[in-house]
């Protein structure tokens, strides 16, 4: 399906992941973080570019991955992405759900 963000008509599936990775930029990454109620900081974008450095590689992400990353502890990612820290961090990243995601 389709939604408009920034502008732009993007597609998402039903969850709001956007399902073409081409498709995303930073100006949509911080629309999709608005609606989650985050304001990106720099440290959220190198928490996004992890994530899709991982996901380019086609290497599977977890919260035991990012806890072992090096990039962040978990303490402060739960305080970045609140509320579900890898699905937020992936939905902005503009990557899919992980599988390790319910």
């Amino acid at each position: 399906m389709e939604t408009t963000i920034a502008g732009r008509e993007i597609h998402v599936n039903e969850e709001g992941y956007l399902t073409d990775f081409n498709q995303w930029d930073k100006e949509i990454g911080e629309q999709l973080a608005n609606k989650e109620g985050i304001i990106l900081t720099p440290r959220h974008w190198e928490v996004i570019t992890y994530v899709q450095e991982k996901f380019k590689k086609e290497e599977p992400l977890s919260i035991r991955g990012i806890k072992n990353s090096g990039v962040i502890n978990i303490k402060e990612f739960y305080s970045l992405f609140p509320g579900g820290p890898l699905k937020k961090a992936t939905l902005i990243a503009g990557i899919p759900k992980p599988k390790s995601c319910i």
